[in-house]
């Protein structure tokens, strides 16, 4: 016979935070609401929140979708000597952390922290999340080559040449603008450990996918995943 499923402890301790968690953000920490509970508990609430977060995977894509990739890490300040003596770059080379996505033109966007930018780990992740015969646009990356030849149809921008749309539909700035809005999100943190990059792009990953609902129906919505949330043991 199966053991029972049960809520976790630390689920059900921190509901009472998660309200405020998705209305304030990882800013709550500094607001007043974060007075009346212990540290501890607030970054156990944070970090579960952003695990649950992370679990709200969209759907597969289908239609027309845009895939690209960009780099994260922290800000100068906040790097050790070593890495700043090193020296770091921008783009593609980089030192910094991969980041792969793809963008469904309803304005829903998946993400992934990967190992690497070469096209054995890029065009898996396309085809576990986009619906063969749907039209791919890409930059003109070499990583990106192969995508016609996994049952799409593929349609390239040349930033090279300053091409950044067609006008008929093929560019990546969806994709782009999410780009933008999870950089300015990090930014405002003054830097985060690299072991901790996959959980606060998740975080905003979720809120970008959610930016149209209401905070209450926000709230709703994390609650009942949250709730969901389950573990072997009594």
């Amino acid at each position: 016979m199966a053991e029972p499923l049960i809520t976790p402890p630390f689920v059900r301790e921190s509901m009472a935070l998660y309200p405020s968690l998705v209305s304030v953000g990882s800013q709550f920490q500094q607001d007043s609401r974060a007075n009346r509970y212990p540290k501890s508990r607030i970054l156990r609430a944070l970090l579960h929140t952003r695990q649950t977060m992370a679990r709200d995977v969209p759907s597969i894509f289908s239609g027309v979708v845009e895939v690209d990739e960009t780099y994260m890490g922290g800000q100068w300040k906040n790097k050790r000597k070593a890495a700043r003596d090193k020296g770091t770059k921008r783009g593609r080379g980089t030192s910094k952390q991969p980041v792969f996505g793809i963008y469904a033109r309803k304005g829903i966007v998946w993400a992934e922290i990967v190992d690497d930018v070469e096209a054995a780990t890029l065009l898996p992740l396309i085809r576990k999340q986009v619906r063969k015969d749907s039209t791919v646009c890409s930059d003109t990356f070499r990583s990106y080559t192969g995508v016609a030849t996994q049952g799409y149809v593929h349609r390239l921008v040349d930033h090279g040449k300053g091409e950044y749309s067609d006008h008929k539909g093929t560019h990546i700035n969806g994709l782009e603008g999410f780009w933008g809005y999870l950089k300015r999100q990090l930014a405002a943190k003054g830097g985060i450990r690299r072991d901790r990059l996959s959980l606060y792009l998740a975080e905003y990953v979720w809120r970008y996918n959610n930016r149209k609902l209401s905070v209450d129906r926000q709230v709703k919505n994390l609650l009942g995943l949250l709730k969901n949330r389950r573990v072997i043991g009594g």
